[in-house]
């Protein structure tokens, strides 16, 4: 096992996307109190641990499911090429495992100064869920990922646990209009799962249920496109309720900047195939990450 196969593995293109929510939740906290920059710091580390989880258990559970082939439209990483076996990758997935929980503590610590009350068990006990989310959407007996599941798990964590979580975290507080980014957020973040599962619809057909697989081709970039679409409307309609145009709207305006690699991204999805997709990953990903950024703004 090489540092090489190691860093191919995380899938480091996935790790701006997992903190776009993160950025939008910390942004928002900036508007209630002046940030503790030590838990932002542990907050982002954490969310960046739970992905790199999230991507190995995935590389692990579609080669022992026989999910990643040869004939796998997307990149190959470190099992398929022989780079790291089956044993390295488990005792790779329980370091990141710990580190995630070690991580995770710190910033809770950090966020309410004790780890025995109920606020901080309570953030401790959604920890685990978002672990356990991330081994088992291709892991376990019965993985949530090839049942066609992962869409609602997506939504939630990269969305609304994301955005609101970290705004809690830094600010102890909570507003109901949170609910728009995040889940502007949440809907982005399925849409990259989403096209991931248009492009591998040929190979996903022998071995697991995509949602992409239910809807067909044609109703699969309905579907993309809808996801898109009603990003932006949660995004535009919480500008509108929280006042944000009404007070420097330029500034609020700079978010919708990235609008057109969107739209570039939705003619992809609507005019190629198979590995011809692949590009729309890392255009999607970098464009929700890039308007996280001009949110935060």
């Amino acid at each position: 096992m090489t540092c090489k196969s190691c860093l191919r593995s995380m899938r480091l293109r996935t790790l701006p996307l997992s903190l776009a929510g993160v950025i939008a939740g910390i942004s928002l906290a900036a508007d209630h109190n002046s940030l503790n920059w030590p838990l932002v710091t542990a907050l982002l580390l954490t969310t960046v641990l739970l992905q790199i989880l999230s991507n190995l258990s995935n590389e692990l559970g579609d080669t022992l499911s026989g999910t990643d082939t040869e004939q796998r439209q997307g990149i190959h990483y470190s099992l398929q090429d022989g780079g790291m076996s089956i044993a390295q990758m488990k005792a790779f997935i329980a370091v990141v495992a710990v580190l995630c929980c070690c991580s995770g503590a710190v910033m809770t610590w950090l966020s309410f100064g004790t780890l025995f009350s109920w606020q901080p068990m309570l953030l401790l006990a959604l920890g685990a869920a978002a672990i356990w989310a991330a081994v088992n959407y291709t892991l376990g007996k019965n993985p949530y990922g090839y049942r066609g599941k992962g869409d609602y798990f997506v939504f939630v964590f990269f969305g609304l646990v994301a955005v609101i979580g970290a705004a809690y975290v830094c600010s102890h507080s909570f507003e109901w209009l949170w609910l728009l980014p995040g889940a502007a957020f949440g809907a982005w973040s399925v849409a990259v799962l989403n096209v991931n599962n248009i492009r591998d619809m040929k190979t996903d057909s022998a071995t697991r249920t995509t949602v992409a697989l239910k809807l067909g081709v044609r109703k699969a970039r309905i579907y993309q496109t809808v996801l898109i679409a009603s990003g932006w409307l949660f995004l535009t309609v919480y500008f509108c309720m929280s006042g944000k145009f009404s007070v420097e709207a330029w500034k609020s305006a700079l978010t919708f900047l990235t609008l057109p690699f969107f739209a570039f991204h939705l003619y992809g999805v609507w005019t190629r195939t198979d590995r011809a997709l692949d590009p729309m990953l890392p255009l999607l990903v970098l464009s929700s990450f890039a308007t996280s950024l001009l949110f935060a703004l």
